[in-house]
């Protein structure tokens, strides 16, 4: 059965006051999760990436990965619970409507008892990622405590409602490197900060080009405007190209590996063809939708991927 042939019975079950089957739940239940969000989790990968040339055991390659699926399940358990909190703004919001909790797909109570399910399990799985230092399990719980604040309160506080969304990229970045224990990159760190900034701040623009402050469907649209958005984008994207430009040819990595600064054009190009999507395409509302739809950047994506690999595992001087 195909999901949106699933979507549709369990539409019908809640419509005609049925019962909804079990596998339509099972799908409503996962599409609450999100899975199109946790390309975020992604970044786990970032520490190994750019410590290929180091030796790195099979259990390196095998705690990124678990650390990722643990990243998963948390995030999944964080949009359980903002839908939840927020099923009845969602009501009033012409695509969030469609949410499996705001249109009624999925119960509240099977997802406060999902929920429930998955956030211990989570928990237990990050403390294995590497039992051997409680970082990666600390990294994880932060996460988890800072994206309970934004649900009930960070997101309704301008400006720190960005900084709550960023440092969940931030602290993603660190759990990679404590997943396979390395020492945290203050490069990697601050270029990931700037990066999801820039991120949030195309966000709350495609939301407020395209739903205006109404408060009823996000209230903090009601404190940005979209000349304020537009300034704080074109200081981000700057910084963004400045500091990553800065980490390939200032860094010990660049310093050692100056051909690093052939990634530089795709990171020039992802900014400006995100900019443009946002812009020209009306796509900034939805980053996943962006990340996981548009060949070009996904290229892109993959070229400097492949580029890093190759510079740092053969560019050394």
């Amino acid at each position: 059965m195909s999901l949106s042939n699933t979507q549709a019975q369990e539409a019908a079950a809640v419509q005609g006051g049925g019962r909804a089957k079990p596998l339509s739940r099972a799908a409503a239940l996962l599409l609450a999760l999100r899975p199109k969000q946790w390309t975020k989790n992604a970044f786990l990968f970032a520490a190994l990436l750019f410590t290929l040339d180091k030796k790195h055991a099979a259990q390196d390659f095998i705690n990124v990965g678990a650390g990722f699926l643990v990243f998963c399940l948390l995030s999944g358990c964080v949009y359980l619970l903002n839908d939840i909190v927020d099923v009845e703004a969602d009501r009033k919001h012409p695509k969030k409507r469609n949410r499996p909790i705001a249109s009624g797909r999925l119960p509240i109570p099977t997802a406060w008892a999902a929920f429930a399910v998955l956030l211990p399990l989570s928990l237990v799985g990050a403390w294995f990622v590497n039992p051997t230092s409680p970082k990666f399990f600390l990294t994880a719980a932060v996460y988890f405590l800072i994206q309970l604040a934004y649900s009930f309160h960070l997101k309704h506080v301008v400006l720190l409602d960005l900084f709550a969304l960023a440092s969940g990229f931030v602290l993603r970045a660190a759990a990679g490197s404590f997943a396979i224990g390395v020492p945290n990159s203050e490069w990697l760190l601050l270029c990931t900060l700037l990066l999801a900034l820039f991120l949030g701040l195309t966000k709350r623009r495609g939301e407020l080009a395209a739903l205006g402050d109404n408060p009823a469907t996000r209230r903090i649209l009601a404190d940005y405007s979209l000349p304020m958005l537009e300034q704080m984008i074109t200081i981000v994207s700057a910084v963004t190209m400045m500091a990553y430009s800065l980490y390939t040819f200032t860094s010990a990595t660049g310093k050692e590996r100056p051909w690093m600064m052939l990634t530089i054009p795709y990171v020039l190009y992802g900014i400006f063809r995100y900019l443009y999507l946002t812009h020209r395409k009306g796509m900034g509302e939805a980053p996943d939708a962006v990340l996981l739809e548009d060949k070009p950047l996904l290229i892109n994506i993959a070229l400097f991927i492949l580029t890093s690999m190759l510079v740092i595992l053969l560019g050394s001087r």
